[in-house]
């Protein structure tokens, strides 16, 4: 394996100094890009001082920073608790104690001071959430897994002393935040709630004329994309962009591998637009690929856009120079549409238009979050009618539904909050446990075997229904699938084999091992999917050096489904039988090389030559 080039420490090189350049003058002219550069510079160089490390190390080749080995756990930071010890060291324990080994990453949800939303209305970017520990547990956790931060950075609170020194009219933050006219027309602008766009706050007069407008005796308007307690920050102003440089450069420096840009769709903000995915927030995104490309090149950058397909792969740029990993949004509905309807034909059809644009890219795989499971991204894929059945649905199995604004005063399925394990069994119905358990668990096969890194939900790892008390205490829907974890009695559960959490958690763990066990499942190997029986999801993964070949069958019906495949046709070699790498069962294949079986219902079969 060849290292790649790493720059000295002590100056950046012509052709970064360039893309730097290039990506300022974009956003801020010919004029003002050379002297913010230079101050660029000076920070990049302050922070290659600090952490000679890094700037020593010679990181991996890019195609082998995410490998089959890979899995990430997606979970709040105060995810488990019990008396007398900080959520994080608890955390840290349980997980090294039932995870470490399997999981590699660890997506620790912001763990900062906040003040709503569960973590996503920041206080201060800079220090750890007294109530969850510190920097040093954090940075113990990063000690057996590799950490995802979030950067929280469209928007910051209203608590925050960015907030209230704008407030108070102190002039340094006089331009951070985005004020505009009574009256201005925002009619264009896509809405991912169903919340008034601006916000109405008091200001202290001070003599100081309103940065932009909007001036009324002290009232002004300031733009809320999300809820009236997450302002919006200001990128017109670089004072702002180089503020939040110098933050994930700190997230670097406390562990960070991962950096998680949320809600950057929406960063940046022009009158008389839709105000997403505009070009400024593209190049803000590749400036900061080529900072870290720089400075920190073992750190990934991954895009949070909940938007349709198409606009969400934009955030991969040209392969090389943006994001490293976007979230797969369509993949949530298109697989409960599949186990729903006993049909994967949809997936199966969008799965096989899935490419990225370079070896180095990949997409982030997942089937639950902290969030609801967004509808937006399968719009052209899903009929309305059969988004409209994901909804009944959702409700019909306790879940709720959260809708966004329009243009023109209406609203539409934004969407579906219920834990995906209820998602796809009725909670209130008869079935057996058993069952359900092995519906779910096919599901989250079919997230596991795709081209891509699994990003695991802490409630699907676990197996947590919803938790609708968590809405009747909140008044948010999104609490049903935010409950939290006592430790003693999560483990009690864990060790009893009749309950669901130990039926869920130890086969899912088994599936990641086999899927880690085998480079046909590499973020990049060559996958191909194969259209046939609807009732199936079927694919080819191929290692990278191409010597080793999985043949994935997913069976998303509750009946029993005949399969058959000309292996000589697909590659895939044999001795006379297959074998499963999940249960290691064999399946005898014919003379003729055509592998004929009968699949139950929501089986799953990994399927390869025992050479």
């Amino acid at each position: 394996m060849q290292p790649i080039p790493h720059p000295s420490n002590s100056a950046l090189s012509e052709q970064v100094e360039q893309r730097l350049l290039d990506h300022l003058t974009f956003l801020y002219g010919a004029e003002r890009a050379p002297v913010l550069l230079e101050r660029l510079h000076t920070i990049l160089t302050q922070f290659r001082q600090r952490n000679p490390r890094l700037a020593a190390q010679e990181p991996l080749a890019p195609q082998e920073r995410l490998t089959e080995r890979d899995a990430i756990l997606i979970t709040y930071g105060d995810q488990v608790t019990e008396p007398d010890k900080p959520p994080l060291q608890t955390l840290a324990e349980v997980l090294e104690k039932h995870i470490r080994g399997v999981i590699t990453g660890v997506h620790v949800l912001p763990f900062f001071p906040y003040s709503s939303d569960d973590g996503f209305s920041i206080v201060d970017y800079t220090a750890v959430n007294p109530g969850f520990g510190t920097w040093a547990d954090i940075e113990q956790l990063g000690r057996n897994f590799r950490l995802m931060f979030d950067a929280v950075i469209n928007h910051i609170s209203a608590h925050s002393r960015w907030f209230q020194e704008f407030l108070r009219g102190n002039p340094e933050f006089a331009d951070y935040f985005i004020v505009v006219e009574e009256g201005i027309d925002l009619s264009q602008v896509v809405r991912p709630r169903a919340l008034p766009i601006l916000t109405r706050v008091q200001t202290a007069s001070g003599g100081q004329p309103p940065p932009r407008g909007g001036d009324r005796g002290g009232s002004r308007l300031v733009w809320t994309t999300f809820s009236t307690d997450q302002i919006d920050l200001n990128y017109d102003n670089p004072e702002v962009l180089l503020k939040i440089i110098e933050l994930l450069l700190l997230y670097v420096e406390k562990g960070a591998e991962i950096i998680r840009l949320d809600a950057i769709a929406y960063l940046w903000k022009k009158v008389g637009t839709t105000c997403i995915h505009l070009e400024e927030a593209h190049r803000v995104v590749k400036l900061f690929r080529a900072i870290f490309d720089a400075v920190a090149p073992h750190v990934i950058i991954i895009t949070e856009t909940n938007v349709p397909h198409e606009e969400n792969v934009s955030y991969f740029g040209d392969g090389a120079d943006e994001a490293q990993m976007v979230y797969q949004f369509s993949l949530p509905p298109l697989v409960l549409q599949a186990f729903h309807s006993g049909s994967a034909r949809h997936l199966s059809e969008w799965a096989a238009t899935l490419e990225t644009p370079s070896d180095t890219a990949t997409f982030f795989n997942f089937l639950a979050s902290h969030d609801g499971m967004g509808v937006r991204p399968v719009e052209g894929i899903l009929s309305p009618s059969e988004v409209q059945s994901l909804v009944e649905r959702t409700l019909a199995h306790g879940g709720y539904v959260s809708y966004k604004a329009e243009a023109d005063g209406g609203q539409t399925v934004y969407e579906l909050n219920i834990s995906y394990f209820d998602a796809l069994s009725d909670p209130r119905g008869a079935e057996p446990l058993d069952l359900q358990a092995r519906r779910f668990l096919a599901s989250q096969a079919i997230m596991l075997s795709l081209a891509g890194v699994p990003g695991i939900y802490v409630h699907s790892l676990f197996g947590s229904r919803s938790y609708p008390a968590g809405v009747e205490r909140s008044g948010r829907y999104r609490s049903i699938n935010r409950e939290k974890f006592r430790r003693g009695e999560l483990e009690g559960e864990l060790a009893d084999p009749s309950t669901l959490r130990h039926k869920a958690f130890y086969p899912y763990l088994h599936l990641i091992r086999a899927r880690a066990a085998h480079p046909a499942f590499h973020p990049n190997g060559a996958q191909e999917v194969l259209l046939g029986n609807e009732a199936m999801f079927t694919l080819v993964r191929t290692s990278p050096d191409g010597d080793e070949r999985v043949l994935c069958v997913h069976n998303v019906s509750g009946a029993a489904q005949p399969f058959q495949a000309d292996l000589k046709a697909l590659s895939i070699q044999h001795t006379g039988a297959l074998w499963d790498v999940i249960s290691g069962a064999a399946y005898p294949v014919g003379d003729d090389g055509d592998l004929a079986l009968t699949v139950g219902p929501y089986q799953v079969l990994w399927l390869k030559s025992r050479g």
